[in-house]
Formats: C-alpha cells, sequence, structure tokens
C-alpha cells in the first residue's frame, strides 16, 4: 500500500486523538473545580440551580436552596463553583464595589458636555435660530409678486363673487 492511501486514516486517527484529549483535560478541570468545593461556597448545578454547600460527601454534596430547604445533590450534577462576588451578584443582586480609578460611563450624554457648554447657561439675549420657513414679508419684493402669479385661484365653497 501506498503512503497516500494511508494518509486519510491517518488524518482521522490524529483528529480523533486530539478530541478526545481535550475532553479528557475538560473533564479533569471539572473533576478539580468539584473537589474544590468547601462548605459556605457558592455553587451553579447543570439544571442552572444557585445554591451554598453546607456538606461535601465522597460523592454528594449537601446544599441550602433557601431558607429550611436542603437538597442532595450527585458531585457530577455540580456546573460551577462560583466565586463570593460572583456568587452575590447573581444570587442576591450586590454588585461588587469596584476599587479602581477606572473610567465609569454614565448613562446618559448630558455629563459628557462642559458645564459652560450647556444650552441652559446661555445668556437670554442671544437671538434664538429659527430652523423654519421664512414669512412672506421676509421675502424680497420680487420673489413675493412672483409667486402670487405662479399660485393657482383658491378653490371655494360655491358662493362666488361673479353673478
Amino acid at each position: 500500500m501506498s503512503l497516500l492511501t494511508l494518509l486519510p486514516f491517518i488524518v482521522l486517527i490524529g483528529a480523533m486523538f486530539l478530541m478526545t484529549r481535550s475532553a479528557k483535560k475538560k473533564q479533569q478541570q471539572a473533576a478539580d473545580m468539584r473537589n474544590q468545593m468547601q462548605p459556605g461556597s457558592g455553587i451553579r448545578t447543570i439544571g442552572g440551580m444557585y445554591a451554598t454547600v453546607k456538606e461535601v460527601n465522597e460523592d454528594t454534596v449537601l446544599v441550602d436552596a433557601g431558607p429550611g430547604v436542603d437538597l442532595l445533590f450527585a458531585k457530577n450534577a455540580i456546573g460551577a463553583v462560583l466565586t463570593d462576588d460572583e456568587y452575590n451578584r447573581i444570587v442576591h443582586g450586590v454588585e461588587h464595589d469596584l476599587k479602581s480609578d477606572a473610567d465609569i460611563v454614565p448613562d446618559d450624554a448630558s455629563s459628557l458636555t462642559e458645564i459652560g457648554d450647556s444650552a441652559a447657561d446661555a445668556p437670554a439675549d442671544d437671538k434664538a435660530v429659527d430652523l423654519g420657513k421664512k414669512d412672506a414679508a421676509e421675502e424680497p419684493a420680487e420673489d413675493a409678486a412672483e409667486a402670487k402669479t405662479d399660485a393657482e385661484p383658491k378653490k371655494t365653497d360655491g358662493d362666488s363673487e361673479a353673478k
């Protein structure tokens, strides 16, 4: 057999090896995460329930899901062990107090302008800019005369001055 006919099989076996290796690595990381659980840790189950660990056994975990509600889960049913800040943010709605000097993005753009630039601080004697159409009185006389000759006669309700 030539090497060219074996090449697809070699590539397939190599791909299967890499896929199983990454799957085993993920399983090992999940097992390590579950082994790091301690009483008081916040967890999320694979079903999406958030709870606090009360007791960790060989294959099971006893969790407190609320006042007077203790549940027993298999260790494999724990999807994630959460940090205290993340658990409090999700379950209790408590935001972590960021102790950094990072800029905070405002809810609206009004605070982004300087104080002296706002329209409320403008002097009252400034004439407002009118962006509408000009009145007929402001138009030059020639333009007004042309506009009147181009205009169509107005329709009436049937009352006509001509009898």
